[in-house]
């Protein structure tokens, strides 16, 4: 724990020194998200538990700038998941979130360290509900955060962080032209003897104009060492038109190892904003095959949102899972609790309340 409580003093120190630090041509930023709610789940039986993370993982982070003249800028960012429930960190490291730095140019900018793949910003970005992986807003009715549901798990086939976040990663993401840009990332194995081994690359592209947002993905995941491959290609795109938002994406993983955990599977979520009254709903529909047995997931679920400022909501949603097929996977906000499904009921209803506040 003491190198928690000295990140932690670090981070205290350098928010009151930020305003002395900082020269014109440069600036830090302290920043946080509070996320906590209470969830309700009924199923063979029924729960009720206190989770962090709702409409977003909570979180505390720090990110900077500095301007180097001729067009050149240096960035980075260290960010720390947090558990709000019991206090404990979110990803297994302090800086498990996120942890890079990198150059921008007129051109484009390049980033090096534990960054976000673009599976987590098509999951994230084009989707009623957040992409975290407990809380309401849970991976199966948030569109997919990495390969969950589809694959039924959130781990990656090298082991290099996830498929969500990639450690020891390059990035390069072009300026945007005409509201395109375009990227790609690489995550280094770093196995010995192996240049290739363990690695994770990921290509994207992605357009936003108009009212009109759209993004493609490839993420390529192997390892030569586990015998793992695991392919992932997904759409995703959002329209805007007055104070409604309509969306929808797809994700289709091909397993090549001898695992063969292939899946598929879709989301379809409009919402409506009346002032600081914010109502949505979201379908989700995946499926599994291959070495597994056939298994099904279908999610809906309709949200509401009031806005008490720019900084702080509270919020509440009502999701249906429904579990099909001899390889169904319970799935609902993280792990399921034992006993709350069986063989006779697979389904599960889920209700929620909670608040958000950043800084």
């Amino acid at each position: 724990m003491k190198y928690k409580n000295f990140a932690l003093s670090a981070i205290a120190l350098a928010a009151s020194s930020v305003a002395f630090a900082q020269s014109p041509d440069s600036q830090v930023t302290l920043y946080g998200t509070l996320d906590a709610s209470v969830q309700a789940l009924h199923g063979a039986s029924t729960q009720s538990r206190v989770q962090s993370g709702g409409l977003s993982d909570s979180r505390i982070g720090l990110r900077g700038s500095e301007d180097l003249g001729g067009g050149l800028k240096a960035f980075f960012t260290l960010e720390s998941g947090i558990n709000l429930d019991d206090g404990t960190n979110g990803q297994g490291s302090f800086w498990g979130r996120q942890a890079f730095v990198g150059l921008a140019t007129p051109y484009g900018k390049v980033s090096l360290g534990r960054q976000y793949s673009s599976i987590y910003e098509l999951t994230s970005d084009f989707s009623q509900f957040s992409n975290v992986g407990v809380g309401a807003s849970t991976a199966v009715i948030g569109g997919f955060g990495g390969y969950e549901p589809v694959r039924g798990s959130n781990n990656s086939a090298t082991g290099n962080g996830g498929p969500t976040r990639v450690n020891n990663s390059v990035k390069l993401e072009s300026a945007s032209y005409k509201g395109f840009t375009a990227g790609a990332l690489w995550g280094a194995g770093e196995v010995a003897g192996d240049t290739f081994g363990n690695r994770t690359s990921d290509i994207y592209g992605r357009y936003n104009g108009h009212g009109f947002e759209g993004m493609v993905s490839v993420v390529n995941d192997k390892s030569d060492q586990l015998g793992r491959n695991v392919r992932t290609v997904s759409g995703a795109a959002a329209y805007d038109w007055g104070n409604y938002r309509f969306n929808g994406g797809l994700i289709q993983v091909d397993d090549r190892s001898v695992a063969d955990k292939d899946g598929k599977g879709y989301w379809l979520g409009a919402s409506y904003r009346m002032g600081p009254h914010l109502f949505k709903s979201q379908y989700v529909e995946s499926s599994n095959d291959g070495a597994l047995a056939d298994g099904k997931t279908q999610a809906f679920g309709v949200g509401y949102q009031y806005d008490l400022s720019k900084r702080t909501a509270l919020y509440s949603s009502v999701t249906r899972f429904k579990n099909d097929g001899l390889g169904y996977v319970d799935r609902a906000a993280g792990l399921i609790p034992v006993g709350l499904t069986d063989a006779s009921h697979r389904n599960l209803t889920e209700v929620v309340a909670g608040i958000r506040t950043s800084f």
